[in-house]
């Protein structure tokens, strides 16, 4: 079960901190409590700590208001995902189903008790005049013990103010009282964080501030984390998450390619991410045609849909994107999925030009990247086989799109609208004529089923036109990017 997102602040505080008189706080009608409640929690990693590492606890909890299995997943400073799971017998075994959700991090590797968290904790309430919870005060006098020869255990005190109904406004206020009684922001985003110390693995050090290097593995770190915070959401099959997921393949890839003058030795790298973002392509294909055929049918009247052509177009490609869909949950838990996860966790393998200043260094690469792309359009344009030509011209979108990635990573914006709206325009060209393919196909099984193929000729006659309205509309954009 996926919970709201947690918003909260966290504290250290002295020994026997005292919650302060929040009674009068503006905002809130009156503050209830303190209610106490004593709590039991063990936490599961890898014996390498690789969720620790990542920011994430996975815990069985009894005790409190609610007893379970909780998956914790950082989103951004100060919020956090959480999945929940009841209770189960085992104290020993995680969940299958919390399991698959960080194999992403674990990779394969077993998911082990490593602590104990035993806390005594008080609750303060903070109501509103209908009686609904602002906001949670959790004063924390916690035992940490660390699961080994001989367990370490290590006690403190830690208070917590998270938000329930209420806003940012109020969080604020709680915490402003908070640190005028003593407490200041905690140093460990969790518990399990502060229990188990340097033992967490650290991130390797990023290259020096200002070089090529380093803005190219900041763009490319950045790509890694938005296909890892992906992964548990395509598992999960959740809108635009296979898309993201897919961008991320191939904003990487065409990194790596780039700047090869930066980053050497990665040709196995970017045919793993050429792999992996056409499994997420198969899936995404899928879902984009589907509801392209959905779209066009709701507008035509009834009159002009034949036979079962919703079902055909609508639940038969369901039913193979489901079927893609299961696919790309087991090559997401596949030792080679988990391969490319390990060396896109590596650092870059920097060249020697990568510690050069940025500045000018990158912006010559952009320049490039968009040469490559006025080749590709002239090399396309001196072919006089319309169907040669117009596989060159698919040639020219893929080189915009890199030219565009390019520019994006580099923070280039003019530059990469430019490259944008090429691709835009030759990218409905392409969908077209995809669409067409894919409709003929359907069509011969609708007639070998002995059904009216009517409706599938007015499909693709709309699609014949939204290609052919993207060709004519291809050189004013060309001469307006290239004035």
């Amino acid at each position: 079960m996926l919970v709201p997102i947690e918003i909260e602040d966290k504290f250290d505080v002295p020994a026997e901190f005292e919650i302060p008189d929040l009674s009068d706080l503006k905002g809130a009608a009156e503050a209830v409590g303190p209610r106490t409640f004593s709590l039991v929690a063990i936490y599961f990693d890898t014996p390498d700590l690789r969720l620790a590492a990542r920011g994430i606890t996975l815990r069985r909890r009894r005790g409190g208001d609610d007893s379970g299995w909780h998956l914790k997943l950082p989103k951004s400073k100060g919020v956090r995902e959480e999945v929940t799971h009841p209770l189960t017998r085992s104290t020993k075994v995680v969940p299958p189903e919390l399991a698959e959700l960080v194999l992403v991090y674990s990779r394969g590797a077993d998911l082990v008790p490593v602590a104990q968290l035993d806390t005594k904790r008080g609750v303060t309430r903070l109501m509103d005049e209908h009686g609904d919870i602002l906001l949670e005060i959790a004063d924390d006098r916690v035992k940490g013990t660390v699961f080994g020869e001989p367990p370490a255990v290590t006690r403190w005190q830690e208070v917590e103010a998270e938000l329930v109904k209420g806003d940012e406004t109020i969080l604020r206020r709680v915490g402003k009282r908070l640190r005028k009684a003593g407490a200041v922001p905690a140093e460990s985003a969790n518990k399990l964080g502060r229990l188990l110390g340097d033992a967490i693995p650290a991130s390797p050090p990023p290259p020096p501030a200002g070089t090529a290097g380093a803005v190219v593995a900041n763009y490319f770190r950045t790509q890694v984390e938005a296909l890892i915070a992906h992964d548990g959401p395509v598992r999960r099959a959740e809108d635009d998450a296979v898309h993201q997921a897919r961008v991320a393949c191939r904003r990487m890839r065409s990194a790596l390619r780039a700047f090869k003058s930066l980053v050497e030795d990665t040709e196995k790298l970017q045919e793993e991410l050429r792999w992996l973002g056409e499994v997420l392509g198969e899936v995404r294909d899928l879902e984009v045609i589907r509801a392209r055929f959905a779209g066009h049918l709701d507008t035509l009247d009834d009159a002009m849909i034949v036979g079962p052509v919703r079902e055909r177009l609508g639940s038969d490609l369901k039913a193979k994107e489901d079927e893609a869909y299961g696919r790309v949950r087991e090559v997401m838990s596949d030792e080679r999925y988990f391969a490319l996860l390990d060396a896109l966790d590596a650092p870059l393998p920097l060249t020697k030009k990568a510690a050069k200043p940025a500045e000018g260094t990158l912006e010559k690469i952009a320049d490039k990247e968009w040469q490559r792309v006025e080749g590709r359009y002239a090399a396309a344009q001196a072919i006089e086989d319309h169907a040669e030509r117009e596989i060159a011209m698919h040639d020219v979108r893929k080189a915009a799109k890199r030219a565009r990635y390019t520019a994006e990573a580099l923070g280039m914006t003019q530059a990469a609208k430019r490259a944008e709206s090429v691709q835009e325009v030759l990218g409905l060209h392409q969908d077209g004529v995809v669409a067409q393919q894919t409709l003929a196909a359907e069509a011969d099984r609708a007639r070998e089923a002995g059904e009216d193929t009517f409706t599938y000729g007015v499909l693709a006659g709309m699609e014949h036109e939204t290609a052919e309205r993207a060709h004519r509309k291809f050189p004013q954009v060309w001469a307006k990017v290239t004035a």
